[in-house]
């Protein structure tokens, strides 16, 4: 009798399993282990049966957080039949022990079922590392692709500039040597640790490159990286003269450039043809200006000054040629004017044209 009792009771029990569970999951908690923080979304399908008895429909899963997206099999699945609950975990800004919830609603009941995810995101320092030095070159990775050392001036010494790389290679990289212009002079390291940084020093001698404006030069540096040893850089610079404050008597006797004009309007014309203009640059201060350099930012403007010397109170005249070779609708260059002028030794003229077929 007691056996019988105990049978039955089993039973019992099954069929309430049962019916407490009308979908069986293989699991219901998932531990991702360590994830990394910069390696995407952990994603994890929860395959389950439909032990229901009918056919059955999964509703709505609920995330306990905004960080994990659900998924889940859309049709009615059949008595017998397998679907899916799926989790996709964003690890991103959260670093530590996770553990989050999936609630699942069937139209079997109003009981919900709840998945767990859990895990610990990594705080990856060489991903971080890594991603501060977006450019690379070989196994060497910079800030930028090029050493930008922006304003030097050719009037006074030598000026350096310093820039970070780091290794993210698995092996040491040693340096063997810089190829630069004599101008230009580049201190190197012994050699780099992998996962390490280490600093680039670059010595620009504006003196001896004796020239004004925006100028590109390029060094190769040779290395033993076995992804790329002979590394080729840019290197940028805007070279101009330096003047030091002036007292409110020196301001009165400085040259003093000017322009009837900062923004000249060269008309129309077509295609294949030259547009030329004329523009007058003066000098009203005390003393004589000098133009040191009259550049245009496209190989299309050609300028021509007829004296770089102007005395106090007198004019040069600048002749400007366009040339519309290759070119279409409208059009704007510039034509930068380096002089002794003190106060604003650095001017810009915008040229516009508009160039019909």
């Amino acid at each position: 009798m007691r056996s019988l009792i105990f049978v039955c009771l089993l039973i019992s029990t099954g069929l309430a399993a049962q019916q407490a569970e009308p979908i069986i999951f293989l699991e219901k908690i998932h531990d991702f282990g360590e994830i990394a923080e910069n390696g995407g979304n952990a994603d994890f399908e929860y395959t389950f049966t439909n032990n229901s008895g009918r056919p059955i429909k999964i509703l709505t899963v609920q995330a306990s957080c905004g960080c994990t997206t659900p998924g889940w099999t859309k049709e009615s699945i059949a008595q017998g039949k397998t679907g899916f609950v799926k989790a996709s975990f964003d690890p991103k800004g959260r670093p530590g022990y996770f553990n989050k919830s999936l609630t699942v609603t069937t139209d079997f009941d109003s009981n919900p079922i709840v998945l767990q995810i859990k895990g610990t995101v990594k705080n990856s320092s060489t991903e971080l590392t890594v991603g501060s030095f977006p450019a690379s070159n070989g196994n060497l990775r910079l800030k930028q692709k090029s050493f930008n050392l922006a304003r030097v001036y050719n009037n006074r010494e030598a000026q350096t500039k310093e820039f970070t790389i780091y290794n993210a290679g698995e092996k040491i990289i040693h340096f063997e040597k810089a190829i630069a212009p004599a101008y230009l002079k580049v201190k190197l390291p012994e050699f780099i640790n992998p996962g390490a940084e280490q600093v680039i020093g670059i010595t620009y001698d504006a003196k001896l490159r004796n020239q004004f404006g925006f100028v590109t030069d390029n060094i190769e540096i040779l290395t033993d990286d076995e992804d790329l040893p002979r590394k080729s850089f840019s290197v940028y610079v805007t070279l101009e003269e330096y003047f030091a404050p002036l007292s409110t008597e020196e301001s009165k006797l400085a040259p003093v450039l000017r322009l009837d004009e900062y923004m000249v309007d060269m008309g129309r014309v077509r295609q294949g043809n030259k547009l030329q203009q004329e523009l007058i640059i003066k000098n009203v201060g005390k003393k004589d200006l000098l133009i040191r350099s009259v550049q245009p930012n496209c190989k299309c403007i050609t300028a021509v000054i007829n004296q770089t010397k102007i005395s106090a109170g007198g004019e040069a005249k600048l002749t400007v040629l366009f040339s519309t070779d290759g070119r279409t609708g409208t059009q704007q260059k510039a034509l930068t004017i380096y002089s002794s002028d003190p106060k604003n030794p650095v001017q810009r003229i915008t040229l516009s044209a508009y160039i019909e077929n």
